[in-house]
């Protein structure tokens, strides 16, 4: 089901279902493609909202964990949600921590997956070439343990914004950015139910960046699902769709 992209208010997002709110924020390359197998799973009985980052169109000035975070305070009033549980994969885990950091009250439980926050291997090392389209191939299968994951309308999409040089320049300052904000001293602070999913072979965040996050974050739980990489939801979405609910049903 391909998902319906709702513009209001300056924002542009998904809203679909009833119940308690899930919020889902996305990676730095992160597409609404990413989730449409959580938004199906869980907007039976959940309200699942996806707010679009503006990493592409935020002043390069302000692109970074704090701009991001900004924009997810300013959607969160705009749409009244309380009691949310947020989702973040890779770039949008480091939002959702710093968010839920600052603003405690609003976020009931944490999930996170390949996020960033503690160190990250962005694009496998390098910033992205334009113009180079064999090179974001490559970069774009580092992603998944099954390089076939990375479809040609994937690969498409990362090429057409990489060949952008505004865009490029918002995705190197917030990449870097993020590989600045190490949150290492402050989310012990984080004190609600967190649940960390990690692919068992995911390069970027490797597994040993997921225990790290499970020892500094005192209620937090940590499951890995073997022949994944750096997105779970994509590459296991069935596996990793019943571990979110086994959390949030508990």
């Amino acid at each position: 089901m391909a998902l319906n992209v709702k513009e209001e208010g300056g924002f542009k997002f998904v809203d679909e279902g009833q119940g308690p709110v899930l919020m889902l924020l996305h990676g730095l390359f992160g597409a609404l493609s990413n989730w449409e197998g959580v938004v199906n799973r869980f907007s039976v009985n959940f309200r699942v909202v996806i707010p679009m980052l503006p990493i592409y169109e935020m002043p390069v000035r302000e692109a970074g964990l704090e701009g991001l975070c900004k924009f997810v305070e300013e959607f969160v009033a705009f749409k009244k949600l309380e009691a949310m549980t947020i989702m973040g994969n890779s770039l949008g885990g480091h939002v959702a921590l710093v968010y839920t950091l600052k603003n405690p009250q609003k976020v009931k439980k944490l999930i996170l997956t390949g996020s960033s926050g503690l160190f990250e291997d962005s694009m496998g090392g390098s910033y992205p070439k334009r113009g180079n389209y064999q090179y974001i191939k490559e970069r774009v299968a580092y992603t998944f343990y099954n390089p076939e994951v990375a479809t040609k309308e994937l690969v498409d999409e990362v090429f057409e914004t990489t060949n952008s040089i505004p865009k490029c320049m918002r995705i190197v300052a917030i990449a870097k950015s993020a590989q600045r904000n190490n949150l290492a001293d402050e989310i012990p602070n984080i004190n609600i139910p967190t649940l960390l999913v990690w692919g068992l072979n995911d390069t970027i965040t490797p597994p040993m960046v997921a225990h790290e996050f499970n020892r500094l974050i005192p209620r937090s739980s940590l499951k890995f699902i073997d022949k994944c990489c750096h997105a779970p939801m994509m590459e296991h979405p069935e596996k990793f769709n019943e571990l979110v609910e086994d959390f949030l049903l508990n």
